[in-house]
């Protein structure tokens, strides 16, 4: 079920280090706060067929959402959290779970054009090169199918925007960050043909969004 296809570098390394810390610790962590979003997220990435392709899978939080019809396959750089992931998969049954593998987001491994649906979960203001990640999601993604993002996007202005501000240093260690806006990505679709469908607020209280891109049929 674990496989790899990795390419390292000093960036990369590093945040092996750092998920390899967080691997023991990061269900208790995130679970029952970031299970609405990942469903949410779910729901609209089957939508678009049955090949799903889950970018920084992690732990598998979110594998049991899949209905039982879908092939799944995760991604993670981090070998610490796929080893917990591919643990879920044996005890749970996720027979839909079709393959687990060490990857960098930035250089899949898989060919054009593979997957109705590429979903990433608070992963994309993680990665160092965020539209490399996106341009490769795109490249693996069949014509018509999307790119689901679940994550925390921050507010461009306004009094929320100030609230963000000042609770960037906390939300800063559990890897979210305020200063990475949607419009960046938006900026990204419009350079690449992609259709910017929306941006939709979900639990808790808006502080998670459901993004979503579709590739031109």
């Amino acid at each position: 079920m674990l496989s790899e296809s990795r390419e390292a570098g000093p960036t990369t390394a590093l945040m092996r280090k750092a998920y390899a810390r967080w691997a023991p610790v990061y269900d208790v962590v995130y679970d029952k706060l970031t299970e609405p979003a990942a469903r949410d997220a779910v729901t609209a990435a089957v939508a678009n067929g049955r090949r799903i392709l889950e970018a920084g899978v992690g732990t598998g939080l979110s594998l049991g959402y899949y209905p039982a019809a879908c092939e799944v396959y995760g991604v993670d750089l981090s070998e610490d959290m796929l080893r917990r992931a591919a643990l879920k998969v044996h005890r749970r049954g996720l027979a839909h779970v079709k393959g687990l593998q060490v990857m960098d987001v930035c250089r899949l491994g898989y060919a054009d054009e593979s997957f109705d649906a590429v979903v990433a979960q608070f992963l994309i203001t993680l990665v160092p090169d965020p539209e490399r990640a996106l341009d490769e999601f795109l490249r693996v993604l069949r014509p018509g199918g999307e790119i689901v993002l679940a994550n925390h996007f921050g507010q461009a202005d306004g009094a929320v925007a100030r609230v963000e501000q000042i609770m960037a240093p906390l939300c800063s260690r559990i890897g979210w960050s305020s200063d990475f806006k949607a419009a960046r990505i938006e900026a990204w679709a419009k350079r690449r043909g992609v259709t910017f469908v929306g941006l939709r607020p979900t639990f808790p209280g808006g502080f998670f969004k459901i993004l979503r891109l579709r590739k031109a049929a």
